[in-house]
């Protein structure tokens, strides 16, 4: 029996490559407790040498807006509000209002470039439930990513239709109390 194999050329009208497409992953509890699981396989990925971006939009106190990001390892960024407290509430004054909507206008800017293929969006629920960023913009920006880029969500509280278009939906709870 004879076998045998055809390569494709370089002047093939089939790629060379097949692009896989980059899913929208949710991570959702009523407990603030999963960060670390999604910083892990934002790092894991990053030091596969995929470009990463972590972004937390109610974070701030540390002096780490898009002009100041922490670089871990060489693919990497790890932004946060430029301001100097962490937002809990709906009540915010002007300047931090301005401060999360330069983030996430940013946040949109380099992810249209294709400069990371997995983007971490941190608290983006609360952020959308205190009415800080509209979920209609955030449909959007999903629906308008390259198509190869993982985007991740966290937060607690996710809105249904964000849960809706998401590829997979990871819901932590506890199975007893301490």
């Amino acid at each position: 029996m004879v076998s045998q194999v055809e390569a494709p050329s370089l002047h093939s009208s089939r790629p060379l490559t097949h692009q896989v497409e980059g899913l929208v992953q949710v991570f959702t509890s009523v407990h603030r407790n999963f960060f670390t699981g999604v910083m892990a396989q934002a790092l894991r990925i990053a030091g596969q040498g995929t470009p990463v971006l972590v972004v937390q939009f109610l974070k701030g106190g540390i002096n780490q807006g898009f002009d100041n990001p922490i670089c871990l390892g060489q693919n990497l960024d790890w932004v946060r509000c430029n301001l100097p407290r962490c937002i809990d509430t709906a009540q915010i004054d002007d300047l931090e209002a301005y401060s999360l909507k330069e983030l996430w206008r940013r946040t949109q800017e380099v992810v249209l470039q294709s400069k990371y293929d997995m983007v971490v969006l941190d608290e983006l629920s609360l952020a959308i439930n205190f009415g800080l960023i509209a979920e209609a913009d955030v449909l959007n920006f999903i629906s308008q990513r390259p198509q190869h880029v993982d985007i991740i969500l966290t937060g607690p509280e996710m809105p249904q239709a964000i849960l809706d278009i998401a590829d997979q939906i990871t819901e932590l709870r506890r199975s007893h109390q301490p």
